[in-house]
């Protein structure tokens, strides 16, 4: 009779990268991200070494943190398009255990949470009727209907003014301004009424953007994400990814995060010899470079098929000099195009190992490493104040 030894859980959780640099990242506006990051890990991290927590939970449960969070680009704080309006994106994956294994959100306005309508979709994809709860078969859905479906399901419903933050709605505008300035035409697209309605709303609330990581090359107008990913103590791995997308992107558009394979995926595998393995990786950076090289999945991929370490296949992909950043050509560095990065977890035989990279200024990450010790970084190394 063979004895197993237990399986490790482990956890790792990211609040986006990009053009992220010591001189658009002061010592306070590190800080205030360091303790975010941090509390979101302390939260799920001791949710998760309860027995009855599944990496699905947990990995819920922190992106929803992340959610509420206005410093991250998801939820509350997320980015306006380019008509003033929010459309915001969610998605879940599990390695095994679900029939619809991944699913994704697209153009939510009015869910608090739209990671959790994701989760819900999943769940409800295990109906023996077939229905999905009403979702069908159907791991992709977007606008209206998916929101009645929250709504009939019982998720929390809110105004979407609820997701708006004053930095955001600043961030827009200066962007709409620069665009003006370089000969670009901005039209007064639907939905700017409820831009100008909010504007009156925010008269006397701060509006300075000093500090504030967000791309003109100079600063970091976020196109990240916000993302988990946990393996749990049965060794089932699990990602949640959520974002706004893009600042000021077009309404209508769908980004990586959503997008079964571009900015999410997870599966387990048996190698040649027999061993269990899995992987699941969340990406974030520029989405639409990410869905031209399906590049999450082309990770798992790599692993998977050419035997290679979870982490050698990250780096191909989204290290320095990788396959997002020459995907740019030669407009890396010009535009924001090809820039990124991704956190997973590999599982290899009983054995988690937390893996990221990035080819870009920093990706706030935090993760508990091999020695159990809490861990929190945007660099590639420490930040000095």
């Amino acid at each position: 009779m063979t004895i197993h030894k237990p399986i490790r859980p482990r956890i790792i959780i990211h609040g986006g990268a990009g053009n992220i640099t010591r001189d658009n990242l002061p010592p306070h506006r590190y800080h205030a991200f360091r303790a975010a990051l941090l509390s979101i890990l302390y939260s799920a991290a001791s949710l998760l070494h309860h027995h009855s927590s599944s990496a699905l939970d947990v990995a819920v449960h922190a992106v929803s943190l992340l959610e509420a969070n206005p410093l991250f680009n998801a939820g509350r704080g997320a980015v306006f398009t380019r008509a003033g309006t929010l459309e915001l994106e969610a998605s879940v994956m599990v390695s095994r255990g679900r029939r619809k294994r991944g699913v994704g959100v697209m153009r939510v306005k009015h869910v608090k949470h739209p990671i959790k309508l994701a989760r819900e979709m999943l769940l409800r994809g295990d109906a023996e009727d077939g229905r999905g709860g009403g979702a069908w078969g159907h791991v992709q859905l977007a606008g209206e209907e998916v929101e009645r479906l929250a709504s009939e399901w019982g998720l929390e419903m809110c105004e979407e003014r609820w997701h708006w933050t004053r930095r955001r709605w600043e961030e827009h505008k200066k962007g709409l301004e620069r665009d003006k300035e370089e000969g670009g035409e901005v039209k007064e697209e639907e939905g700017r009424e409820e831009g100008k309605t909010y504007d009156k709303l925010m008269e006397g609330f701060d509006v300075s953007l000093e500090g504030d990581p967000s791309w003109d090359g100079h600063e970091y107008l976020a196109q990240g994400t916000v993302g988990a990913v946990v393996l749990d103590s049965s060794g089932t791995l699990c990602v949640a990814t959520s974002t706004g997308g893009i600042t000021n992107k077009l309404p209508g558009r769908i980004g990586d995060t959503p997008t079964l394979g571009a900015g999410f995926w997870a599966e387990e595998w048996n190698d040649e010899v027999g061993r269990r393995r899995a992987a699941a990786m969340s990406g974030t950076g520029n989405g639409d470079s990410f869905l031209r090289l399906n590049a999450v999945r082309t990770a798992s991929a790599i692993a998977r098929y050419s035997d290679q370490p979870l982490q050698a296949a990250v780096t191909q992909i989204a290290g320095p000099d990788g396959d997002l950043q020459r995907s740019a050509e030669d407009r890396w560095l010009k535009s924001g195009e090809g820039e990124g990065g991704m956190i997973g977890i590999g599982l290899d035989d009983r054995k988690g190992n937390v893996v990221f990279d990035f080819n870009c200024g920093g990706m706030f990450r935090a993760w508990i490493d091999d020695d159990d010790q809490t861990r929190c970084m945007v660099f590639r190394d420490e930040y000095e104040t």
